[in-house]
């Protein structure tokens, strides 16, 4: 079936967007296919971002594309409240094969921002279960990002996605972040910082261990612009909330699923916390979904009083949607027949000496690295993140190349089925609109 243009682009409020600035120039896609979309005037783009993160096993899959088929003839859709369909049962279980030992019960959801909320509330559910109602202090980090609910945003890190929202979540405290100058130009994960992670011990002396639920941070900042996590310093956190009583919450959203050359950065880093939050690569970006991978501790204790009691007040209409079950295990097929958690890994070295080749580019302040991920930070002109977007309009126009602007950070997360010589490709493209934009 064709695709009709819309006669205006006006009603559509875009999310994350200068409205104004794109509809004065829009950047339309209208297909995709394997590591390219095609833009409306007939170009073919080469996907440096894997979409929004999230499409890690290439674009139009066509087994993802008929288990959509079959699972919306067979049913469109089953409820999850007090009734049950298979789909969610079986990707459950086929999950938890990948998650680090412990943690093998799921929580679904529609996308990240609902896991982050969801696994928060988890978090304070649990303590209250335990007996420890007054654990409600919720701990994240400076230049966090966590979806954009109220719960996601109160414990972000991101100016501009909390300024215009009111007070948010009380008793809400952040650690700093791990972008450091001395850190600058590093190749893999940087060396210093791991210090950082005794800002949790400083809360704890502030406001008691006894009142805090949980600490959430992502193992590799995405949206902030690829923030790495010193050599250490997950472990450190893991280590101090695990003396406090303190829950460790990963937020997985876009490091899950084969990003840094693991099923997720747990399994990279050797540490494991006590819930997982995911989303994007869950479905390879097909349908909606989302999930909160719960240790069993966490989940046990819930488990208590007469059988026919409701255990936690929460969920979704969706959650486990049928047709979404369905897209989720097939892309796990492709994932684990075409070998696609350890990729990133395969490719990890020859990725990191194409970005970093650009170090010597005019403006560029910084270049960050881990897995299939990849940051370039310039210096700012006057209007910040003026730089930045002008990288990316000619990547887009004049390069034929999707990449990620993020104030003045390029942000590249190609799927994971790249070859050398697309990583060359986007690399080169990158290069070019470096040198031609001042």
């Amino acid at each position: 079936m064709s695709q009709v243009a819309p006669a205006s682009h006006d009603a559509f409020w875009m999310p994350f967007t200068a409205n104004r600035q794109f509809k004065a120039e829009p950047r339309m896609l209208v297909g995709a296919r394997d590591m390219h979309y095609t833009s409306e005037d007939g170009r073919t783009i080469l996907d440096g971002t894997a979409g929004l993160w999230c499409v890690n096993a290439g674009h139009g899959r066509s087994t993802i594309t008929e288990a959509v088929r079959a699972q919306l003839e067979r049913m469109d859709f089953g409820p999850t409240f007090q009734m049950g369909h298979p789909g969610p049962f079986e990707l459950a279980e086929r999950l938890v094969k990948h998650t680090p030992d412990g943690i093998n019960k799921v929580f679904f959801t529609n996308s990240g921002s609902e896991s982050v909320d969801s696994a928060l509330k988890i978090a304070l559910a649990y303590h209250r279960a335990k007996g420890q109602g007054e654990r409600t202090r919720l701990i994240g980090r400076e230049k966090g990002y966590h979806g954009v609910g109220f719960g996601g945003i109160s414990v972000g890190g991101l100016v501009n996605n909390r300024r215009m929202f009111g007070t948010l979540l009380n008793g809400v405290d952040h650690l700093r972040h791990t972008l450091l100058p001395e850190n600058a130009f590093t190749q893999g994960i940087p060396e210093q910082g791991a210090e950082l992670a005794d800002d949790l011990e400083r809360m704890i002396a502030l406001h008691g261990a006894d009142t805090i639920a949980a600490v959430i941070v992502e193992p590799v900042a995405g949206s902030a612009g690829v923030i790495l996590p010193p050599v250490g310093y997950l472990q450190r956190l893991r280590e101090i909330t695990r003396r406090h009583g303190i829950l460790l919450i990963f937020d997985e959203v876009i490091t899950g699923f084969g990003r840094v050359g693991e099923p997720f950065a747990a399994n990279r880093f050797g540490v494991t916390p006590d819930m997982i939050t995911a989303a994007k690569g869950l479905t390879n970006g097909a349908v909606p979904m989302g999930a909160v991978f719960v240790a069993d501790f966490i989940h046990d204790a819930f488990m208590n009083g007469p059988d026919s009691a409701i255990e936690l007040f929460h969920g979704y209409t969706y959650s486990g949607h049928p047709v979404a079950a369905a897209a989720g295990l097939a892309t796990l097929d492709l994932y684990e027949r075409e070998g696609l958690f350890q990729r990133a890994l395969e490719l990890e070295e020859r990725w990191a000496e194409a970005l970093h080749s650009l170090s010597d580019l005019p403006h560029i302040k910084d270049i960050r690295n881990i897995g299939l991920v990849g940051a370039v930070e310039f210096e700012p002109r006057e209007t910040v993140g003026a730089r930045g977007y002008d990288v990316f309009h000619h990547c887009f126009w004049q390069g034929n190349t999707l990449v990620r602007c993020t104030g003045d950070t390029i942000a590249l997360s190609p799927p994971l089925i790249v070859s050398e010589s697309q990583i060359d490709e986007i690399i080169g493209a990158l290069k070019h609109a470096i040198k031609t934009v001042n």
